[in-house]
């Protein structure tokens, strides 16, 4: 049997604040196959996207053990961290985070040209055509919608090619009907590329689009489903 490419053990996190420490996560134990597609949902203040962020290695845990694509992320320092993310991660946030005075091709050819790629652009143009902004790629953001936003934000995430992606929360600034293009465009990269996807959302029709569905309250696991099958 293949190894988890996520693997979290006893995972607490505990943050710091002026009434004292507050515990984000607590407890969280979890395993992530290889080209699974899992959903975390709950309540706002449950500890969904914290969890993310530690899987990403952008936020350490306190307690517990971390393993990422055969990396253990609790054993590294910063650097290397950085280097794995930029390896084997991609990471979709809410809010895009683009770098603004960059075209859209530019935005994606960026972690390309960071890696050494000799074929930066010419792979970014790739990637712009499969999310279907081959005539936006001389746009800035700020001469996007968002929901081409987030599709160079997708595009430059799958970049490198990544094992895992995490997306936070990705349709959370976009209407209905831009979201659902832009889960259906998500999924069908992910199916595509057989990637590993863990995605953060509210949407409870979303996360019934993904093959496991992980239900978080007050920083623990509360339970998990498996989809039914179509």
């Amino acid at each position: 049997m293949s190894q988890p490419i996520v693997a979290l053990e006893d995972i607490q996190l505990t943050l710091t604040s002026r009434a004292g420490p507050v515990e984000i996560l607590r407890d969280v134990t979890l395993s992530v196959a290889e080209g699974e597609g899992m959903a975390i949902v709950g309540p706002s203040g449950s500890g969904k996207t914290s969890l993310l962020m530690v899987i990403a290695g952008l936020e350490r845990a306190t307690r517990g053990k971390v393993r990422v694509a055969g990396h253990d992320l609790t054993a590294l320092d910063e650097d290397s961290l950085a280097l794995i993310r930029g390896a084997e991660i991609g990471i979709i946030f809410q809010s895009f985070h683009l770098v603004p005075t960059m075209t859209a091709l530019e935005n994606v050819a960026l972690p390309l040209e960071f890696a050494g790629a000799p074929d930066a652009f010419a792979t970014a143009r790739e990637l712009l055509d499969e999310v279907g902004l081959d005539h936006r790629m001389d746009h800035f953001p700020a001469q996007l919608s968002g929901g081409e936003q987030q599709r160079v934000a997708i595009a430059r995430a799958m970049s490198r090619k990544p094992r895992l992606i995490l997306a936070d929360e990705p349709t959370g600034n976009l209407d209905g009907k831009t979201g659902k293009h832009i889960v259906d465009l998500l999924f069908g990269l992910q199916r595509r590329r057989e990637t590993t996807l863990i995605l953060v959302t509210h949407d409870a029709r979303i996360a019934a689009d993904c093959g496991r569905t992980i239900h978080m309250a007050d920083g623990e696991i509360e339970s998990a489903e498996e989809a039914l099958a179509s």
